[in-house]
């Protein structure tokens, strides 16, 4: 077996490079075709081989624990004022649809968990510092 399709041993759960990369390749496919957030990262990605390969390196940092990601995925989405609040539960549920699709259904389970936790931290960051420092928070 490669190292692609042996899982780590200090992976959060049972799952391959080869398998996230697969997951993240199916997902921008749908991201792409959906008609709400295509059009959101149609706007900001050029290269999609390249930003799938950036993802699929976030995702085996966050859960094969690789060296394999550096960035600050906060500012990127907090800076793109197109990505809205509303949009991470569409996001998250196309994800969870191909999470199903790909995967046997303890990993899907697990990596949707991980998945929903980074998604609701993006989701709050981004209503968070957006809102105006004079007025009182917004908490959903």
């Amino acid at each position: 077996m490669s190292e692609a399709e042996t899982p780590s041993p200090l992976a959060r759960f049972d799952i391959t490079a080869a398998e996230i990369s697969r997951v993240v390749a199916v997902f921008y496919m749908q991201v792409r075709a959906d008609d709400v957030l295509g059009p959101v990262f149609a706007a900001h990605v050029a290269d999609w081989p390249e930003h799938e390969e950036k993802i699929a390196g976030f995702w085996r940092n966050a859960i094969l624990r690789e060296r394999s990601y550096s960035g600050n995925p906060m500012r990127v989405h907090v800076s793109r004022r197109d990505v809205k609040a509303e949009h991470f539960p569409r996001w998250l549920g196309l994800f969870h649809e191909v999470l199903r699709a790909e995967l046997p259904e303890r990993t899907a389970v697990q990596w949707g968990a991980l998945a929903d936790r980074i998604g609701e931290g993006f989701r709050t960051g981004v209503v968070a510092m957006r809102q105006p420092k004079d007025q009182p928070p917004k908490l959903f």
